[in-house]
């Protein structure tokens, strides 16, 4: 085993270490500026770092002052712009502009602090994870693990085993002194035998010199010997990954408007971070629908302003032929996520409840359905209603009207199972 120190200095003014502590003591804090500043960000921006802004009582700590009472001397600062006998103005109100009146205005004082891009995904991703994940064969995973095989003879000093060194002593020890040990005792019990029936000092004599021979004989057993030593064994073996597939499907007919599209992309983009930061054996598969449905790569899913009718059905099914064909669930672990407005025309909300049910939901892992309605409406949609009836409990569906719910959907959605 390898012990690796990090001897990097750190940058200017800042210690890693307090860094650290600070993120750790105020993280409740941290990450509700950080979900309060991902709704105000760009698609572009999303995985950024940047400042943000702390209410300076959250993160207030206990200190030591003097009580009331007590002489004590205070030496004040002077300044250069008051002088004894001057009116001070009235203060400022929050917003930086004109006096305000006795009561009108507020301010809150706020503590910056920087947050790396590492800092920040590592705090909008910790607590979420792909639920039902299992691990499923070797295939051509390169991926290794290490795995304890007993103990060996000859090794490194840090991988000594101590224990298992002074029990191979002992053992070794009991065995090569069993012998003189047995005869040493026999010769006690004949000394004591006849300086009871007080046989000649001669005798005696002989007995004590052979006591001697066999104590010598067990002082020259070594109390630790070469052969004792025992290491710490490990071998390396090919460890079997969990690989696994995402299927974004994303409705881009004309009833999503820029609004509704602006929050899928948001929803999307947040979970393309979350999946290539924390799993590199995924694969991300984009599709998007109209009145058909189209395998695109990541810049055209994102960023193309395609528009048309709504067929759901197409995009399962497009999505249940690329299964097929690519992506067997004896070898993958299959992810979906479905977003759209929910706006689903005939008898193509029952057909893609219906296909859902019995072609795709068997092989998935999890199937995720966001529905982005408008803001002021109430009613379900006929493709939620629909999806509403499956009971399958690894299907989950989730409504998202406004950017500051997009946070806490993602994470209920994909949040760990341990949690």
């Amino acid at each position: 085993m390898n012990s690796l120190i990090d001897r990097r200095l750190n940058g200017r003014n800042k210690s890693a270490v307090n860094r650290e502590r600070f993120i750790r003591r105020y993280k409740d804090q941290i990450r509700k500026a950080v979900r309060e500043m991902v709704q105000e960000r760009s698609i572009e921006e999303m995985d950024q770092g940047g400042e943000i802004n702390l209410p300076a009582k959250d993160i207030s700590e206990p200190s030591f002052r003097y009580g009331r009472g007590g002489d004590r001397e205070i030496v004040h600062p002077g300044n250069r712009e008051f002088a004894k006998g001057d009116k001070i103005d009235r203060p400022r109100g929050g917003d930086g502009g004109d006096p305000k009146e006795p009561g009108e205005g507020e301010s809150v004082d706020q503590f910056s602090f920087s947050l790396s891009r590492e800092e920040f995904l590592n705090i909008f991703f910790e607590d979420m994870e792909l639920p039902h994940l299992i691990r499923t064969q070797l295939g051509d995973i390169k991926q290794q693990k290490w795995r304890r095989a007993g103990y060996t003879t000859s090794g490194s000093p840090s991988t000594l085993s101590v224990g298992r060194t002074l029990k191979t002593s002992l053992s070794r020890r009991i065995a090569l002194g069993s012998g003189a040990r047995s005869s040493l005792s026999e010769a006690q019990d004949r000394l004591d035998e006849s300086e009871k029936s007080g046989a000649p000092e001669d005798e005696l004599d002989a007995i004590r010199a052979e006591i001697d021979t066999y104590r010598g004989k067990l002082a020259k057993v070594p109390f630790l010997d070469t052969v004792d030593l025992r290491y710490r064994h490990r071998v390396v073996e090919p460890s079997p990954l969990a690989r696994a597939v995402m299927f974004c499907l994303m409705d881009v007919s004309g009833s999503m408007d820029e609004n509704k599209k602006d929050l899928a992309k948001r929803f999307f983009t947040l979970l393309y971070l979350f999946l290539t930061r924390k799993y590199e054996q995924v694969d991300l598969v984009f599709v998007r629908h109209t009145d058909n449905a189209e395998e695109v790569d990541e810049q055209t899913f994102f960023h193309d302003p395609k528009s048309g009718g709504t067929v759901v059905l197409s995009a399962l099914e497009l999505m249940h032929e690329i299964v097929t064909e690519r992506y067997p669930p004896s070898s993958w672990n299959v992810y979906a996520a479905q977003a759209t407005d929910g706006d689903s025309f005939g008898a193509d909300a029952a057909k893609s409840a219906r296909y859902l049910s019995e072609k795709l939901l068997p092989l998935t892992r999890y199937f995720a359905y966001i529905e982005i309605p408008d803001v002021d409406e109430m009613r379900k949609s006929s493709l939620w209603a629909e999806y509403e009836r499956e009971t399958a409990r690894h299907f989950a569906m989730r409504r998202i009207r406004e950017r500051r719910e997009i946070f806490a959907v993602l994470h209920d959605l994909f949040k760990k199972e341990a949690a």
